[in-house]
Order: structure tokens, then C-alpha cells, then sequence
């Protein structure tokens, strides 16, 4: 088991990465929304989605990753092969 420096010296330039990415993605949205229309209602609700997201990456604690899996996730339907029709 590696030690919580380890672990963030090994992935440290990684989740930067992704972090700029994640930013950039925001700011490109933003400027968009500024420069032309507003989000629409459905665009809206993903970019709500995406802000609450972030919230639960602040918090702290062991389980974001399984709060954001479960935040992203569908309830599961028992009757889902009869409606998709498989």
C-alpha cells in the first residue's frame, strides 16, 4: 500500500491535467454563454450537473468517487430488458 504522498507525488501532474481540462471546458462555456445565448433547459441542467459534481469533489472523505458514480448513475429499473426491449 503506497502512502498518501506516494500517491500524490505518482499522480500529481495527471490530475492536473485533468483539472486544467475540466477549467478550460468551464471557461470555453462560459465565454460561449457571454458571447451569444444563454443555456438552454437542458444544457442548463448538465452544467447544474457538472457544478454539483464539483461540489462533491471539495468535500472530504474516501468515497467521492463512489458519491460521483452514484450522482451520475440511473436508479436501477428491475423491468430495464422489457423497456429497452431486449
Amino acid at each position: 500500500m503506497h502512502t498518501a504522498t506516494q500517491i500524490l507525488e505518482n499522480e500529481f501532474l495527471e490530475v492536473r491535467a485533468k483539472l486544467l481540462e475540466v477549467a478550460a471546458t468551464l471557461d470555453r462555456i462560459d465565454r460561449s454563454v457571454a458571447e451569444s445565448a444563454p443555456l438552454d433547459t437542458g444544457a442548463q441542467s448538465s452544467r447544474n450537473r457538472v457544478d454539483e459534481a464539483i461540489r462533491i469533489l471539495l468535500e472530504e472523505g474516501p468515497d467521492r468517487a463512489e458519491q460521483l458514480q452514484r450522482f451520475f448513475s440511473h436508479e436501477y429499473e428491475k423491468d430495464w430488458r422489457r423497456d429497452m426491449e431486449i
